[in-house]
């Protein structure tokens, strides 16, 4: 096994959203790594299919119970050790016009792709600060800078996500723990072509609003969050990484 990124082999890394797209690459690369790695989602059967390619461990959570998810991120640790590492990556894009907007479905957005990335946070820093540092790595977003159609709940979910990074990269810097946040721009997994992408043409019409030619996929991203959550990142903390292929 080549080990790319310095400090992960050994170590326990928590990853939520992995069972499929773009979580599912990241936790593929922390197992390539040789990090003993966990993995929660509520995706029953793609979790399952992504544990037994990877070896990885499935935890079945719904992220909206903050009960269910402090559970799971317990009996990760109690199964693999203290986490020396956090991916947020759990979200969900969903498009609603802004005046169809209720109190309902906003604490529904939050909930969904803020709330769970607060707690988590909240439930793994004690352990990290215990074992002498760690990494977290938020996923943020490119929506919230550049503005997306229907997506007013979801871009003020992910521009939050950069303000929890900053607070936190402050507050526990000295215990040697590093927070960054990571903003994709356009990944057409699975999902997003299902959803948002269904022909070629939105496709393309993405890629040209890009520097670089090539699409940018959900290993280039997974990439990324390895290096940050890496010995090799050691000097970088409070920081947002875009991964767009220069989107504008």
């Amino acid at each position: 096994m080549t080990i790319r990124y310095p400090g992960l082999s050994g170590h326990t890394a928590i990853v939520t959203g992995g069972a499929s797209g773009i979580g599912a690459a990241i936790v593929r690369g922390f197992v390539r790594e040789g990090a003993n790695v966990a993995f929660l989602d509520i995706q029953e059967g793609s979790g399952r299919a992504t544990a037994a390619e990877t070896g990885a461990l499935f935890l079945h959570c719904d992220l909206l119970d903050l009960d269910a998810l402090k559970a799971a991120l317990a009996n990760a640790q109690t199964r693999l050790g203290p986490a020396r590492v956090l991916v947020n990556n759990a979200a969900n894009d969903q498009r609603q016009a802004f005046e169809e907007v209720s109190p309902e479905s906003f604490d529904w957005m939050m909930g969904v792709n803020f709330r769970h990335v607060f707690f988590a946070c909240q439930a793994v820093l004690p352990a990290m600060r215990e074992v002498g540092g760690g990494a977290i790595v938020n996923m943020s977003s490119g929506v919230w800078m550049g503005g997306g159609n229907d997506m007013a709940a979801y871009s003020a979910a992910k521009a939050a996500i950069v303000g929890l990074t900053n607070a936190l990269a402050r507050d526990y810097g000295k215990h040697r723990i590093r927070v960054n946040a990571v903003a994709p721009g356009m990944i057409a997994t699975e999902r997003q072509r299902r959803l948002w992408y269904p022909d070629e043409s939105a496709i393309a019409a993405g890629l040209a609003r890009q520097c670089t030619p090539d699409p940018v996929t959900e290993a280039d991203v997974a990439e990324t969050v390895l290096f940050l959550a890496s010995d090799a990142a050691r000097g970088i903390t409070k920081q947002l990484i875009p991964v767009n292929g220069g989107l504008r």
